[in-house]
């Protein structure tokens, strides 16, 4: 029987606007299959490579997920179980875990990474799609209408600049791209009669990077920065 050993170590996350899940990481996505047979038990097993992130578009996978029981089982196929195991681990039948696990199924969140069949009963092993599950802003949508300024020093043009950035993430996800990555984020203090002045200087300096790294040669890197007020409480 062939074996994969995936060593992940990492955590897996469901994201919700100012929420994070977090679960165990493991691999999961379809790829080319192999068979094993004994004489009682049948083995289909698909190599599989989790997702980082998925971008969740569409209400009917957002239904899905947002049931705390389901959220649990979720947690659970961070690794590769049967409806059984993960019954055993939340003290719940095989027959209610499977009702979750298959409406997962449907909506894309989850993946059948394995199935075996012992003395003719059929048995499935399913595993997360992805490490992290982010909502998208879309789903709901604008309520009364476009943000009503559209200046570069508002909130609702960094909220849009934001639903971009995460969009654009979720879509390089998909395409498992080599190129890197880099995030930078700090803590600044701008005195009000320094603000001008400050402003002024990140744009200036925004501008030379334009200018010194523009032209149609080398790969195209999209860079956005966000600069907003502290809140008055730390948040963990």
């Amino acid at each position: 029987m062939y074996h994969q050993s995936t060593g992940h170590n990492d955590r897996a996350a469901i994201y919700i606007p100012g929420q994070w899940i977090r679960q165990t990481a493991g691999p999961c996505c379809r790829l080319p299959s192999y068979c094993s047979l004994t004489k009682e038990i049948f083995t289909y097993k698909l190599f599989c490579v989790m997702r980082d992130v998925m971008h969740l578009e569409q209400l009917e996978q957002a239904e899905a997920l947002f049931k705390p029981q389901r959220i649990e089982v979720l947690r659970r196929l961070a690794e590769p179980h049967t409806c059984g195991e993960v019954a055993e681990q939340l003290g719940q039948t095989p027959q209610r875990v499977y009702y979750h696990v298959k409406r997962l199924v449907e909506a894309g969140l989850v993946t059948l990474v394995e199935e075996r069949k012992v003395r003719g009963i059929r048995e499935g092993i399913y595993q997360a799609t992805a490490r992290s599950y982010w909502l998208s802003p879309r789903l709901v949508g604008r309520i009364g209408g476009l943000r009503r300024t559209q200046d570069e020093l508002s909130l609702g043009y960094l909220l849009d600049l934001m639903e971009e950035v995460q969009t654009d993430i979720a879509a390089l996800d998909r395409a498992a791209p080599e190129l890197p990555s880099i995030g930078v984020s700090g803590e600044i203090r701008v005195p009000p009669d320094r603000r001008r002045e400050f402003f002024q200087d990140l744009q200036s300096t925004l501008q030379d990077l334009f200018e010194r790294y523009g032209g149609s040669e080398g790969d195209a890197f999209k860079l956005a920065v966000a600069c907003y007020p502290k809140g008055d409480q730390d948040h963990d």
